[in-house]
């Protein structure tokens, strides 16, 4: 079931009033039951996958006991089996038709006519994230930075738990897991944060982020018609529906954690008013982000290994975060133009620059060169985004190539202003509704003049029916 569905306004109702007014008793029976309802949740979308889920758990749950081990030279080689395990899982499902697909184009080069045997299955849902949750607490136990839990129950709610389970965040063992270990109470604050975060986050994706799609696809899908200027609509267009859709999603999610007495990992810093490239990383999709720094960029040594260890480790922790996202050259290359735009931040040691303080810090406008450096960021992250948007590499290349080389030659054609949808306008609001909350994305800021913020409550509402018929699916989802 979608976050955005009548289904989802169902259950998870229904999920809330049990949890709260029948099994808050006792702990283990609250988190049986947060079990049962994220299992159905995640039988609702791929049933026949839900023994493979329970499979990756068990394996996971018996690996944490194993690299436990007071001998760290075992406790070494089961955290490798673990891994090699859950990127066997991972690289079975996801990754093993693009390799055989891969290898039979290198033999048919040479001359050698192979048929590798593929896998006619759909990729089982959420698979990277239940996959990284689970490396998640296997590489803490070997850190010591998390214990082995004995219980299995508690475990496998981190591990399913259904607002997080289909599309992330992704969340570490050592923080969530303790969260499922103790007794949680209701709190009033927590129920209208998480509940304006899913009411902000069904409206940045089902009016905002829909009403883009409508302009984005028929402009991707027939590109080499379009004109420069609606090119460039298309890709701003997909940049602002990619993120209402995504960042939506979380708000969902961590908004639905927050009802039921959780606290997520926050995953979108309001990224579009980033000043560089390195901030921009630090702000979208923080937990995949982070974890790739943690779990792969500084066991590989980081940035404190010299420059030319420096870079190799950048383009690596960008070409696996692009593979991460899907088997697919067009991944691998918008991992690879991030890699590169990364590049010069490094190599003049500006890529920590902007770590903490906001944008306009203690002020409400943006100075000229912070505009300036948000556009021009903005600008480079919309590029890549084509690559990212196009199913096919090529496609996306005719895509940049046609932008450019038909806004030189014609360039009357920006001399008037084309009937367009009018659903491009949705991003104003979008912009200044970030603008205003940008010191804090995990609480959805309203008017504080109670007529204004319950109009503006009723309006979202209005819209969200509105443009409910439309049952766009969130695009990460497929990953």
């Amino acid at each position: 079931m979608f976050f955005n569905s009548f289904d989802y306004l169902l259950f998870f109702p229904t999920v809330f009033l049990l949890y709260w007014f029948v099994f808050q008793r006792k702990l283990s029976l609250q988190n049986g039951f947060l079990l049962l309802a994220s299992y159905f949740f995640y039988a609702s979308w791929s049933w026949e996958f839900t023994g493979l889920l329970l499979l990756s758990t068990v394996i996971d749950y018996s690996f944490g006991f194993l690299v436990a081990s007071t001998d760290r030279k075992k406790a070494k080689l089961f955290l490798i089996l673990s891994i090699v395990n859950n990127l066997g899982i991972l690289a079975l499902f996801k990754y093993y038709n693009f390799f055989a697909e891969q290898i039979q184009i290198g033999f048919d080069r040479i001359g050698w006519e192979i048929h590798p045997v593929l896998l006619n299955v759909a990729l089982p849902i959420g698979i990277s994230f239940y996959t990284f949750h689970g490396m998640s607490y296997v590489f803490d136990i070997y850190r010591g930075q998390q214990k082995a839990t004995k219980n299995f129950i508690d475990y496998a709610v981190f591990v399913s738990f259904f607002p997080l389970l289909v599309a992330g965040p992704i969340e570490r063992a050592n923080h969530l897991l303790p969260q499922v270990q103790k007794k949680r109470t209701y709190s009033d604050v927590q129920w209208i944060e998480g509940a304006r975060l899913i009411l902000w986050g069904l409206f940045k994706k089902v009016v905002i982020a829909d009403s883009l799609a409508l302009i984005a696809n028929p402009i991707f899908n027939d590109f080499s018609n379009q004109s420069s200027f609606m090119l460039i609509l298309g890709a701003i267009a997909f940049s602002f529906q990619i993120y209402g859709d995504f960042s939506g999603y979380s708000d969902i999610a961590i908004g639905s954690a927050k009802l039921l007495g959780f606290e997520l990992l926050s995953n979108f810093k309001f990224p579009y008013f980033s000043r560089n490239i390195a901030e921009f990383w630090r702000r979208w999709h923080v937990s995949l982000s982070s974890w790739f720094k943690d779990y792969l960029y500084i066991p590989l040594g980081g940035s404190k290994s010299g420059t030319s260890k420096a870079l190799r480790n950048t383009f690596v922790i960008f070409l696996v975060s692009g593979f991460w996202h899907g088997a697919s050259w067009n991944f691998i290359i918008w991992g690879f133009i991030h890699a590169c735009f990364f590049l010069p931040l490094l190599l003049l040691r500006q890529n920590r620059k902007y770590t903490s303080e906001t944008i306009a810090e203690n002020r409400f406008l943006p100075s000229f060169k912070e505009i300036g450096q948000v556009l021009f960021t903005f600008s480079l992250v919309t590029l890549a985004w084509i690559f990212f948007r196009q199913t096919d590499s090529q496609m996306a290349i005719d895509y940049v190539k046609r932008m450019f080389v038909n806004a030189i030659e014609f360039p009357e054609q920006f001399k008037t202003w084309p009937k367009i949808d009018a659903g491009i306008f949705w991003i104003i609001p979008f912009i200044l509704y970030d603008w205003v909350n940008r010191k804090n994305e995990r609480v959805a800021r309203f008017p504080k003049i109670t007529i204004l913020r319950w109009t503006m409550y009723v309006l979202m509402i209005f819209f969200i029916f509105l443009f409910s018929n439309r049952d766009q699916a969130f695009i990460y989802f497929q990953f």
